[in-house]
């Protein structure tokens, strides 16, 4: 097969300092302490990947990945405060408080029977232990992006496979054969659409290629691997143009097959959950907290609601324990393809089901539903579904202003509420039974 992808030299093209823009000041302090002591040690030491990129791009890195000649257990040595960790790559992590630097040995390809690497039928990588130098390093990274090496000995940019040219185009490129890189680790194919939301960068023509036919290989990635693809995925603050680009690229309905299916034929709910992307976009943007458990509520909520309708015919239940029920079942189906854990499905579901409630405008039960624990995760899902019309505006907004009453305000609103249409509910009277007689 032809190779489409990057190819690159044995050596490398050195980027002096004066010729590129990455400063010490966008590095972090522990990882500047990384790669000083290793290079004092004598060792090789080069910040390498997305920390090199992003301070290319002015983005100010957060995450500093470090690539040696060390050993992981003569990395060891040199810190007390390292631990080993993994099975798939065996890895440094430097902890500095709450600051974690991974530091990983240069690989090489695994070439001989003794090679402590293993794959499976389709080619996906499943173990890879085989040390080598920073030639061959550079050839077991992904895109040419992620691929640039900062040598803390003179502050030069190593670039081995054009990588430094490509983050100027702003494209993304496989390193290699695009269709072995795809199958070696099928993530791949969701990095690429990661990194071209997060960075605005533009999928190159050969990976695209490659990709086709090649989304069913995810099927074959650890359900567990692949939510933490989905945090990254949907929780970077590119969530909407990400949703986007997954769509376009048929990956999405790999992750949430039942999601894909109602989003394609249902306008309401495409927007409902376009609604909730833009939302999760502007509180990231805006330093505010995002839970994984809201979002996958508003993915799933269609198929779950679908679900609690079959159910209540089937057996005599409230529409609150259907979709309880119904996001049981759901969650259950969801989980083969990515293992979400119960922390997040469980209050997910309580807030699902709490959907219900907000039709009860009086009386003391409706007003300690102020009180209850995931109220205001359940009041933000209604306001969305509110915003696209699948639930009445003057509900959302009597339960928007009614927080912000004051205790005697909501209890005199909780007993006087009008319904829809400004006309005030009647009070229910009770039906006496009839007295039975002896």
């Amino acid at each position: 097969m032809k190779n489409t992808g990057k190819t690159g030299s044995a050596a490398p093209k050195v980027i002096p300092r004066p010729a590129h823009n990455v400063s010490r000041k966008e590095i972090s302090d522990s990882a500047l302490k990384v790669l000083y002591r290793l290079h004092k040690a004598g060792y090789q030491a080069f910040l390498v990947g997305g920390g090199v990129r992003d301070a290319m791009l002015e983005l100010h890195p957060k995450d500093f990945d470090i690539a040696t000649d060390a050993t992981p257990e003569q990395i060891r040595s040199l810190f007390g405060n390292c631990r080993l960790i993994g099975r798939r790559f065996r890895l440094a992590h430097v902890r500095f408080g709450r600051e974690v630097i991974e530091v990983a040995t240069f690989r090489a390809a695994a070439n001989h029977e003794d090679d402590d690497s293993e794959h499976d039928i389709e080619g996906r990588i499943l173990r890879d232990n085989v040390y080598g130098n920073i030639e061959e390093d550079v050839w077991r990274r992904d895109f040419t992006c992620n691929a640039l090496y900062y040598n803390i000995a003179d502050f030069s940019i190593w670039d081995y496979v054009g990588g430094f040219k490509d983050i100027k185009k702003k494209r993304l490129v496989l390193i290699g054969d695009p269709v072995q890189r795809l199958r070696e680790d099928p993530v791949r194919m969701l990095r690429a659409v990661r990194f071209a939301g997060k960075l605005d960068f533009t999928i190159h023509r050969s990976v695209v290629k490659a990709m086709r036919g090649q989304t069913g290989l995810l099927a074959n990635v650890p359900a567990a691997r692949l939510f933490d693809e989905f945090l990254k995925l949907f929780q970077s603050g590119f969530a909407e143009k990400t949703f986007d680009l997954l769509r376009k690229h048929d990956l999405f309905g790999e992750l949430f097959p039942a999601t894909e299916e109602e989003v394609s034929k249902d306008k309401t709910f495409a927007a409902f959950v376009r609604s909730a992307l833009q939302n999760s976009d502007k509180r990231v943007a805006a330093g505010k907290s995002v839970t994984p458990m809201f979002l996958i509520g508003v993915f799933l909520w269609l198929p779950i609601k679908k679900l609690a309708e079959i159910r209540r015919s089937e057996e005599k239940m409230s529409e609150s324990q259907a979709i309880s029920l119904a996001g049981y079942e759901v969650v259950a189906q969801q989980q083969r393809r990515i293992s979400i854990p119960k922390r997040f499905t469980i209050p997910m579901r309580e807030m699902l089901a709490l959907q219900p409630r907000f039709t009860g405008m009086r009386g003391k039960r409706a007003m300690s539903f102020l009180e209850h624990r995931r109220f205001r995760a359940a009041y933000d899902f209604m306001v969305l579904l509110a915003e696209v019309g699948e639930v009445d505006p003057e509900l959302a907004s009597f339960w928007t202003e009614v927080q912000t009453q004051s205790p005697e305000e909501q209890a005199k609103s909780f007993q006087m509420q009008a319904g829809p249409g400004g006309k005030r509910k009647p009070r229910r009277r009770r039906r006496r039974k009839p007295s039975q007689q002896a």
